[in-house]
C-alpha cells in the first residue's frame, strides 16, 4: 500500500476479542483484510493461557465484556469473539455473550462459533469430521458438544497437545495430513477448530483438491464479522469457497 493511500477512504473497524495466549487469530485475520482496503481489525483480548482452565464449562464473560467495552471506545462496525470453545461447552454460551455485549456497547456482535453452526444448518452440512491441535481428553468433549448440537461426526483427528502456545507451533505438513485424513470419510464438511491452530491457510488448497466444503474456526470468525457488517467477501476468495461464494440467510 502507498502511504498516502492509507487515510484516503473512510475506515470501516472490525473490532475482534481473541484469547490472550493466541498468535494465530491476528495474523490470519490481517492476512483476509488485506483484500479489503478499508476494513481494519481493532483487537483486544481476554485471560486464555497455558494448560489450565479456571472455566472449564463456561466463559470468563466478565473479562471478555471488558475486552468488548475497550473495542466499543473506537466504535468499530462489528464486534467478534473470534474463539472456540463454544463448540465444546455449548454454542448457548456464545448467544448469551453475544446478548450482553450488544447490550452493553449498542454494536452488532457475532462469533466464530456462531457464524459457523449458522452456516452448516443453513447449507445441510450435518455429518461432519473434526481436526483440532487438542489432547484426546480435550477432543472427546468437543466431538460430544458437535453431536448434543445435533451433528454427525464422521471422523476426527487431533494433535494430542494442552499447552495452548503450542496449538500455533503445528507443522503446516502435520495439519495438512489430518485435515486429508478426515476428507477421506467423506463427511459433509472439514472443520479446522481451535483459533490457535494455523490451519486456515491449509485448508483452500485440500478444499480444491477434494470438492468437500472446509471451514476454519479462524477464518470463518472473519468471514462472520463481514457479513455481519454488509461487507462483500468476495474480495478474500483465496481463503476459501465460503468467502467466495453467496451464502444468503
Amino acid at each position: 500500500m502507498n502511504p498516502a493511500d492509507l487515510f484516503a477512504q473512510g475506515p470501516r473497524f472490525v473490532g475482534v476479542v481473541t484469547p490472550s495466549g493466541n498468535t494465530v487469530v491476528e495474523r490470519v485475520t490481517l492476512a483476509i483484510l488485506r483484500s479489503f482496503p478499508n476494513v481494519w481489525p481493532l483487537f483486544s483480548r481476554t485471560s486464555v493461557f497455558g494448560e489450565s482452565d479456571p472455566f472449564p464449562a463456561s466463559y470468563a464473560v466478565d473479562d471478555m465484556l471488558a475486552a468488548a467495552r475497550l473495542l466499543a471506545h473506537a466504535k468499530p462496525d462489528v464486534l467478534l469473539w473470534n474463539g472456540s470453545k463454544g463448540a465444546k461447552i455449548g454454542e448457548q454460551h456464545d448467544h448469551a455473550y453475544v446478548q450482553r455485549a450488544q447490550e452493553e456497547t449498542g454494536i452488532p456482535t457475532t462469533t466464530s462459533i456462531m457464524a459457523l453452526h449458522a452456516l452448516l444448518r443453513r447449507r445441510g452440512l450435518m455429518r461432519v469430521a473434526i481436526v483440532s491441535p487438542y489432547d484426546a481428553h480435550y477432543q472427546a468433549g468437543l466431538v460430544e458438544g458437535y453431536r448434543a448440537a445435533g451433528f454427525e461426526v464422521v471422523a476426527e483427528r487431533h494433535r494430542a497437545l494442552k499447552d495452548n502456545i503450542s496449538f500455533a507451533s503445528i507443522p503446516q505438513e502435520a495439519i495438512a495430513t489430518m485435515v486429508r485424513e478426515a476428507a477421506a470419510h467423506k463427511p459433509d464438511a472439514v472443520l479446522t477448530l481451535c483459533t490457535n491452530f494455523p490451519a486456515a491457510s491449509v485448508i483452500p488448497t485440500i478444499e480444491a483438491e477434494t470438492g468437500i466444503p472446509m471451514f476454519d474456526s479462524v477464518s470463518i470468525g472473519v468471514w462472520g464479522a463481514l457479513r455481519l457488517a454488509g461487507i462483500d467477501t468476495a474480495p478474500a476468495a483465496a481463503w476459501g469457497r465460503v468467502f467466495a461464494q453467496e451464502y444468503t440467510e
